[in-house]
Parts: structure tokens; sequence; C-alpha cells
């Protein structure tokens, strides 16, 4: 008599009886099939992406990163899931381009103007005066005055395999943060300033030595001197990454990033492998995601304003109007250089100042004069020292 359990001799000779049955089943399965009977599939598990945003983990950009993926995995039920690493944690805040078209990220958020190097034509995207829209008016220029066909042909130009959605309007973005007021602009005439996209050739065209730094970098440059004056994006973001650390004087107005958004990014192969419902959430989370943060921006960046002035001594000035018509005319004369080598750039430029010439005069014409009910309710505001040049 065998020492194995009866458990064990039991399952033995049960064994060819089980494989009988189990082929039968399978001949059924492949009759049912023949008959026209739907196949039993097994589901799949949840798909999985890892993102990487530009920006630091404690800066509010990287918050609303976050915002996105949460609102995406919220609606599909867990079927996708996103992921999203700070700047850095993969790739450099400026590889996210190259990381996301060779599937080293699945996706990313970031700004077009991050990817100036590839192509300049895409700082068109919030970087210059965009002809006086605002950057809700450029996000509507993109979705319905041509703007998305012509950035899907620049990113085929230069072979980036990527699914792009702008998003997220931006206020206009202060021009920096200084050692004391720009009054003039001959004040920039060697100062050592970052910032990016075609704004380098604005500020270069002013006399400044320009460093593109990404936001984490900035403050610690400004902090061992490596630079004089630097600008990132608005109050929340500059009180965050420590701006009032290492100056105190805040220039509010500027037409270097007057109409700048998000981007959403997805590398393009594992965009298309993604079910229709799946695509149809993303793009909906997109328009969700863009209403959400224009709103939260209201909320913070008003906070953060008021705080700076009344907690931590900043100064804030409006920049003179000299040095902002000194800017139009010093970036006219920048992309003026760019257009000759460069096709795509004019087209996306005559197709956004076509959409402006309407929607910019009706906006003007349409809307009233918000500092007139704000006086009306709040008495007079102080307004801010602005010294002519």
């Amino acid at each position: 008599m065998s020492d194995q359990p009866k458990a064990f001799l039991k399952t033995k000779r049960e064994k060819p009886a089980r494989r009988r049955f189990l082929a039968g089943a399978a001949a059924a399965a492949a009759g049912a099939a023949t008959l026209g009977f739907p196949a039993i599939v097994k589901a799949q598990g949840p798909i999985s992406m890892r993102w990487q945003s530009t920006w630091p983990a404690k800066d509010i950009f990287h918050e609303y990163a976050l915002d996105y993926a949460k609102k995406v995995n919220d609606m599909t039920g867990g079927d996708l899931k996103i992921e999203v690493l700070p700047a850095g944690a993969v790739v450099p805040a400026f590889g996210l381009l190259d990381a996301v078209t060779k599937g080293t990220l699945d996706g990313g958020h970031g700004v077009l103007v991050y990817h100036y190097g590839k192509q300049n034509a895409l700082a068109l995207w919030g970087s210059g005066p965009a002809y006086g829209m605002d950057a809700n008016m450029l996000l509507a220029w993109h979705k319905y005055g041509g703007g998305r066909e012509l950035l899907t042909k620049l990113y085929n130009s230069i072979g980036a395999n990527v699914v792009s959605f702008p998003y997220g309007p931006m206020p206009t973005q202060p021009l920096g943060w200084f050692k004391k007021p720009v009054t003039k602009t001959e004040d920039f005439k060697g100062l050592k300033y970052r910032t990016v996209g075609i704004s380098i050739d604005v500020f270069t065209g002013l006399g400044a030595a320009v460093n593109a730094l990404p936001g984490g970098e900035i403050v610690p440059a400004m902090d061992r001197g490596l630079l004089d004056a630097a600008e990132f994006n608005n109050a929340t973001s500059d009180r965050i990454l420590g701006f009032p650390d290492v100056s105190k004087v805040c220039m509010l107005q500027s037409y270097h990033q007057n109409a700048e958004q998000f981007e959403i990014m997805f590398n393009k192969a594992k965009y298309d492998a993604l079910p229709e419902k799946i695509k149809n959430i993303i793009y909906y989370a997109v328009e969700a995601s863009s209403a959400d943060m224009s709103w939260k921006a209201v909320d913070r960046y008003s906070k953060d304003y008021e705080e700076m002035q009344t907690k931590q001594g900043v100064k804030f000035y409006k920049t003179p109007d000299a040095v902002l018509q000194t800017q139009l005319n010093v970036y006219d004369a920048a992309v003026a250089k760019k257009i000759p080598d460069n096709p795509l750039f004019k087209e996306i430029l005559d197709s956004q100042k076509a959409f402006a010439a309407r929607a910019v005069k009706w906006d003007l014409d349409t809307n009233v004069s918000r500092r007139m009910a704000y006086n009306h309710y709040f008495g007079k505001p102080a307004q801010a020292p602005a010294k002519k040049g």
C-alpha cells in the first residue's frame, strides 16, 4: 500500500477523467464560436501610465498635473491609472518631449515653450503678446481657429511621437523679481535674467544676459548671485518656490508671456492603443481640468498675492508703459528674424493674427471695465508706483 495520502491518490486516479472533460469543454467552446455564440474573454486589468511633470513636487503646477490625473483615474473607474512624478524623477524638466516621444514616459504635464529648442514656433503657444489675446482666447484659437491642426503639423515636422492637449489658461505673468524697481528699458542692460522661449530673444534685445532655467533651479541661482532677476509665472508658484526669500521687488504686467497655457501630452502609440471610451474621457477631462485650474488659480493666486504683501514685505510695482511698448517693438523684430527660415512660424502667426483681429476687438468692445466697479465698491485702490523712464 502506498504511503501517499488518499487525497493524492484520488486526484491521480481522476486525472484522465478531468483531461477528457477539459478536452470536451474546449471542443464545445470552439463549436460555439463556429455557431456564432459569443466567446468568453478574460477581462484585462487596468491600464497603467507613468507620467512626469516639469514642475517641482511642491509647486501648484504639479498639483494641477495631479488634479488632471485624478479626474481621469476617477472617471475611468480605475480602468486607466495615471501616476504623475515630479520634475527630475525620470528626466530633466526640459527633457519631457524626448522622453514621451521615445516611450520612456507614457505622458507628461508641462508647457509648450519648454520645447522651444526643438522648434521655436512651439513658443507661439504662450510666449509673446499673442496679438492682444489673453490665454483663454489663445485656447479658443487652438480649438476653433486652426491651432490644433497646426500643432499636429508642427509636432510631425520634428518627429515628435505625441498627442498634445493644451489647456489651463494662465493669467498674464509678471515681468519678474528684481533687486530694485524697473523704471526704464535701460535698467535691463547687463542684467543676468531668467526666462524661456521667444522671451529669451525679447530680453536679450532689451540688453539682458538671459539664462533659461527650469522652475526649481531659479531661486537657488538667484540666491547664489548667478541671476540678478527672474520671472516664473504667478503669485502662488513664485511664493512656494521662494522668490520672496531672495527678492522683495516684483514687477507686475508684461507682454513676454501674456497668454500661456499648460500642455498634457501622451505618447502617441500608447494613446492610440487606448479604447475609444477612455480616449473620450481623456478629452473631456482636459476641458474639465482647464476650467477647474482657472478657478483654483483665482482663489490661490489672490491669497498669496495678498499674503506676500502683508506677511513677507514684498512690494509690487506696475511695469511702466514705456517698457511694455519697447517689449512689443523688440518682440516684432525678434519674430521677423525667424520667419524667413521657418515657414511654419509664419503660418502660425498669420492664423493667430486673423483670429485675434476679431476676437480681441469683440472682447474690448463688449466687456465692461472691472476697475470702475472695483473702485466703486472698495474705494480707489492705491496705484502701484511706476516711475517714468
